[in-house]
């Protein structure tokens, strides 16, 4: 039984035939442009050109202008014209960096196996196309799996790259992930939501960044739209990212991005430095990079020339796009005829085409997370420090063992004994480094009220569970992204909070703690609310159960210049909360008066 079409809707679907014929025959589609976001630096990748219909029509949405095409059979006729105004805008915008724009495997496929026309058309527009990445956007080819891959085997040769969109959709894009190996995967925005909150998002994207890192791809997350989803995305390793939270796409887009310390990671910690944390630039090695195109030969002749030489960066207009190891090159030469065989042809033909590539402004710790995830040889072999993507030096496993050795070792030197908690040094450190980058923080100063007293009547291992208690309490309550705790000594504690909700996370410690450490007294003194020790004189006093007082100096740009005035401001805090009773927060909210650079943090 055929099914009856109303007049009505086939006149209102001719009516969109026509319009979309007219948007693509006069060229009437609007690029715009969002940037692709290197997470660990906060330069910009390249953009995605997406497409919007003219303003002032029905189709402009893409969702609506995409609709309208497969109603009318015109799918592919929309997906060229939107390759083609993306490109042309791109370039008379001159936009820095790489340029992502969609198209279907179908737009390929129609191509056969001369993908001559599409690379020409950039070459026409001024555009190079090692500069162009191609977005894959239906998870499944209709022509077959063997003929895209041959199709993209030829756009590749031609200096184009390959990115599979919507990573996450179905297990057909999974399987296009292992037919094309393609040079990046974009997450899809479903898995980036609220990652935060879902523990199997989290392994989903954790198991992604396994396998980018396997397959040489560079993973991409889009759709990020709040901090703690781009946080979290960076702990877990991912590289790169688009969404709200970064830049909303524009018809002119901004070339680089604000900086704004309450929302980006990199804002102080990556993109200014922070002083006092190795970096690794610091364990950079000055080698020569070698151009792709130079023989072989020049290589195995540096090589035999050098002994400590153990790689050689591949780069291509000082981008670096390999690695020629040692002992791979040496024992391919020494095979009989293999010199005579590829010693002509260009190094990029012998190089290792999975480099770790890091940048230069990306901490030791880190870095020695990113070598110990990925593949023994790089640990071996070494890794390419880059700065704005471009070629600096090399680093080697060994330099970072030894810098991670040092940082244990002072770590060591410098931490609490009793909890493990960074001392007086990395404290005072910490402060001025966050001083340095102008990034506001709260200073929390933890105080036990009666502790000596306490300690004095249930024994120095009661005190000390008293004291691993608050410790714990702190770290528990504090963010580990944004948060840092140290332990002064004794009883007292610091606590460096960039958390935004830092108030009510302190609220919750209290409560926490007027609950846990009552089970540190005895029935008795529970029921009597405290308890009678002696003074000095003989005297008997009753005593409070001993409690915890916070004293808060919320810190702005500007206000102090060194960790000794934030520390004589906290210690005054400090004293204002323990005037109050039982476990009391104070957070002094008066601008800070012209501060005495000679006090020191301390009681």
């Amino acid at each position: 039984m055929q099914m009856r079409v109303e007049p009505a809707a086939l006149e209102s679907l001719a009516g969109w035939c026509q319009e979309l014929e007219e948007i693509i025959g006069l060229r009437k589609l609007q690029p715009v442009f969002q940037p692709i976001v290197d997470l660990e630096t906060g330069s910009i990748l390249g953009y995605e050109g997406l497409i919007r219909g003219p303003s002032d029509s029905m189709l402009h949405s893409p969702m609506m202008l995409f609709e309208a095409a497969e109603r009318c059979q015109m799918l592919l006729a929309l997906d060229q014209a939107c390759l083609r105004a993306c490109a042309e805008r791109f370039a008379e915008l001159a936009l820095p960096g790489l340029l992502f724009v969609n198209t279907s495997p179908e737009t390929l496929l129609v191509q056969g196996q001369r993908p001559a026309s599409i690379l020409s058309f950039f070459g026409q527009i001024g555009l190079d196309c090692q500069r162009v990445i191609l977005e894959l956007t239906e998870t499944r080819p209709n022509g077959g799996y063997l003929a895209l891959r041959e199709v993209t085997n030829g756009c590749r040769q031609g200096g184009l790259r390959i990115a599979l969109d919507d990573l996450g959709e179905g297990f057909s894009n999974l399987r296009l992930w292992s037919e094309l190996r393609p040079d990046f995967v974009k997450l899809d925005k479903h898995f980036v939501q609220n990652i935060h909150l879902d523990p199997l998002k989290e392994q989903f994207v954790r198991s992604m960044v396994d396998i980018s890192r396997q397959s040489g791809a560079l993973l991409v997350a889009e759709g990020i739209e709040s901090p703690a989803e781009l946080r979290t995305l960076c702990r877990l390793g991912v590289r790169y990212g688009q969404g709200y939270l970064l830049a909303r796409p524009q018809a002119c887009p901004a070339r680089e991005l604000p900086l704004r310390h309450d929302l980006l990671p990199w804002a102080g910690s990556r993109r200014q430095g922070w002083r006092n944390q190795p970096l690794a630039r610091d364990l950079m090695m000055d080698v020569a990079p070698m151009e792709s195109r130079v023989p072989n030969e020049a290589a195995y002749r540096r090589f035999a020339a050098n002994p400590d030489c153990f790689a050689i960066p591949v780069v291509e207009d000082g981008v670096p796009v390999g690695l020629l190891r040692r002992h791979h090159l040496l024992e391919s030469f020494a095979k009989p005829f293999n010199r005579e065989l590829y010693g002509k042809k260009p190094c990029h033909v012998m190089m290792d085409k999975q480099p770790l590539v890091v940048n230069a402004d990306i901490n030791v710790q880190e870095l020695s997370s990113l070598v110990v995830a990925a593949e023994q040889r790089y640990l071996v072999d070494g890794f390419i420090i880059t700065e704005n993507g471009r070629y600096l030096g090399m680093g080697t496993g060994f330099a970072l063992m030894r810098k991670i050795t040092e940082l244990q070792l002072s770590a060591a030197r410098y931490a609490n004994p009793l909890t493990g908690l960074p001392g007086n040094v990395p404290i005072n450190e910490t402060i001025d480094r966050l001083l340095g980058m102008r990034a506001p923080f709260a200073a929390v100063y933890a105080d036990l009220d009666h502790f000596k007293p306490f300690n004095d009547l249930y024994g120095y291992a009661a005190g000390d569970d008293l004291i691993e208690l608050v410790a714990h309490l702190l770290l528990e309550h504090a963010d580990p992204e944004r948060d840092f705790v140290g332990h002064v000594g004794g009883d007292d504690f610091v606590a460096l909070m960039q958390s935004g909700d830092w108030e009510d996370r302190l609220r919750r410690l209290l409560a926490a703690f007027g609950e846990l450490a009552a089970r540190h007294f005895s029935e008795a003194h529970r029921t009597a609310g405290g308890f009678e020790v002696s003074t000095r004189s003989g005297e008997a006093t009753f005593l409070p159960l001993t409690t915890l007082s916070l004293g808060v100096v919320q810190v702005r740009p500007g206000q102090y210049l060194s960790h000794h005035e934030i520390g004589a401001a906290t210690a005054d805090a400090k004293k204002q909360a323990k005037k109050m009773p039982g476990n009391s927060l104070f957070v002094e909210r008066r601008q800070p008066a012209k501060p005495d650079a000679s006090c020191q943090c301390g009681k």
